[in-house]
C-alpha cells in the first residue's frame, strides 16, 4: 500500500510544473488543444453558444453590450496589456532597455525578426482576397512560451542568452502595441477619443504629483478603458498606456508600485486570463476537409512566416549589426544558440492569435478560423525545432540563470 505522502506524489509534482516557467506554456497548450476537441466533437454548438452569449454592462447612459468572446477580448486582455505596459516601463526604467548599447542586437533582430514573416506571408497569400489584413499576424511573439520552452533546458542556458531573448520580446511586445494602434484601429468616435485623452492626462498629472494610491489610477484606468473602446481603438492600448502611467518610484514608499503590480497581476495573467483566452480563441472545425485546409494559402503563409521568416528576420538583422560593429555578441553565446533562440521566436500562439481575430474577426468572413490553424502548426514546429536545435548547441556544463519567476 502507498504511503499518503507517495499517493501525494504526482499531485505536487504537476503543481511543482505549473508555477515554473514551463506551466503557462503548458496550461496554454492544453486550453487550445480542448478547444479545438471541443469543436470538432458533438459539444461543439454548446462552445460556440457560451462565447456567443451577450453580456451587457451600464451604468446611466453608458451601456457596453458584447459578446463573451469579446468580453474576453477587449476586457481581459486589457489585463494582460497593462501587465505589457507595466514590464516595459520596468525594463526601460532599470531593466535591459535602459542601457541602449545592451539592447541595440535584441532591439535590431525584433525589427527584423517583425519585418521579415509579414513579408514572407504576404508573398505566399498574394491573391487571396482580404488575406493582406493579416500581414502582421505572423510578426507577433509569445514570450510565455518561448521562456517556457527554454526553461525545459533548465541550467545550461547561458544568462545573456535569456536576456536577450527577453530584451527582444520586451521589443517585439512594443512593436506589435504599435501595429494594433496604426493597423487595426477601427472608424474613430472624436468624442470618445476626447474623453480618453482627457483620462490619459489626469493619467499623467497623477504620475507626475507622485499620487501613490493604487486604487486612483484603476478607477481613471477603467474610464480610459471604456472610452477607448466605445471609440473604435482596439481597447487593449488602455491598458498599455495605463501600465505606462502608473509612477515606478513613490517618495517614502520602500517597494516600487510597477513591480507590486506586476507580482499581483502575474499569477492571474498567466493562469486565469491568457489561458481563457486561448480557449476562447483556438477553438476551429476542421470539418470534412481535415487538415487539406493547411493547404490553404493564409495558413501556410501564416505558418511559414512564424516557422522561416523569424528566424531569417532576427539571424539577419543580428549579423548585419555584429557585421558593422553596431554591437557585440552576448558572452557565452555563440550562433547554433542565436539561431535556436531564433526558432522560438517564430511561437507566435497568443499574441498571434489576437492580432488574427483584430485581422479576420469580422462577422461572416471567410477567412476568419483558417489563421488558427496556421498559428498552432508554426508555433508548435518552431517550438519543437527550437527545443532540439538549443538541446545540440548548447554546452553540457551548467549556467547560472535568471530567476525562475517567467516574464508574464
Amino acid at each position: 500500500m502507498n504511503s499518503p505522502n507517495q499517493s501525494l506524489g504526482p499531485l505536487k509534482q504537476i503543481k511543482a510544473v505549473l508555477h515554473s516557467e514551463v506551466g503557462p506554456g503548458i496550461l496554454l497548450v492544453i486550453m487550445a488543444v480542448l478547444a479545438m476537441t471541443i469543436m470538432n466533437s458533438p459539444l461543439a454548438s454548446h462552445y460556440e453558444n457560451v462565447f456567443s452569449t451577450k453580456v451587457v454592462f451600464g451604468v446611466g447612459p453608458i451601456v457596453i453590450d458584447k459578446p463573451f468572446l469579446l468580453w474576453v477580448n477587449d476586457g481581459l486582455m486589457a489585463i494582460f496589456f497593462f501587465l505589457i505596459g507595466l514590464e516595459i516601463k520596468r525594463e526601460l526604467m532599470v531593466g535591459h532597455l535602459s542601457d541602449i548599447r545592451q539592447a541595440l542586437l535584441p532591439l535590431g533582430a525584433a525589427v527584423g525578426g517583425m519585418a521579415a514573416p509579414a513579408i514572407i506571408y504576404l508573398i505566399v497569400t498574394q491573391g487571396v482576397e482580404g488575406a493582406a489584413n493579416g500581414w502582421a499576424i505572423p510578426a507577433a511573439t509569445d514570450i510565455a512560451f518561448a521562456i517556457g520552452v527554454l526553461a525545459l533546458l533548465g541550467p545550461r542556458v547561458p544568462v545573456p542568452l535569456k536576456v536577450f531573448l527577453l530584451t527582444l520580446a520586451v521589443a517585439d511586445d512594443l512593436g506589435a502595441i504599435v501595429i494594433i494602434a496604426l493597423f487595426y484601429t477601427e472608424q474613430l468616435s472624436i468624442g470618445s477619443l476626447g474623453v480618453a485623452f482627457a483620462a490619459l492626462g489626469v493619467l499623467i498629472l497623477m504620475n507626475y504629483s507622485n499620487v501613490g494610491n493604487k486604487s486612483a489610477y484603476l478607477f481613471v484606468g477603467f474610464i480610459m478603458w471604456v472610452a477607448v473602446l466605445k471609440s473604435g481603438v482596439h481597447a487593449t492600448l488602455a491598458g498599455v498606456a495605463l501600465g505606462f502611467c502608473i509612477p515606478y518610484t513613490i517618495p517614502k514608499q520602500e517597494s516600487s508600485p510597477v513591480v507590486k503590480l506586476e507580482h499581483e497581476l502575474h499569477g492571474f495573467s498567466s493562469y486565469i486570463v491568457l489561458p481563457l483566452f486561448a480557449f476562447a480563441n483556438a477553438g476551429v472545425a476542421i470539418g470534412e476537409q481535415g487538415l487539406a485546409i493547411l493547404g490553404h494559402q493564409v495558413p501556410m503563409g501564416i505558418a511559414a512566416g512564424l516557422f522561416f521568416g523569424k528566424p531569417l528576420g532576427v539571424v539577419l538583422c543580428c549579423f548585419l549589426i555584429l557585421k558593422f560593429g553596431i554591437a557585440q555578441m552576448p558572452r557565452h553565446v555563440n550562433w547554433g544558440q542565436l539561431f535556436g533562440v531564433s526558432l522560438l521566436c517564430g511561437i507566435g500562439f497568443t499574441m498571434s492569435l489576437f492580432i488574427g481575430s483584430l485581422a479576420f474577426g469580422g462577422m461572416g468572413n471567410p477567412l476568419a478560423g483558417l489563421d488558427r490553424l496556421g498559428i498552432l502548426a508554426g508555433s508548435i514546429l518552431s517550438a519543437v525545432v527550437g527545443f532540439f536545435v538549443l538541446k545540440k548547441a548548447l554546452p553540457e556544463r551548467s549556467f547560472c540563470v535568471l530567476g525562475s519567476k517567467p516574464l508574464r
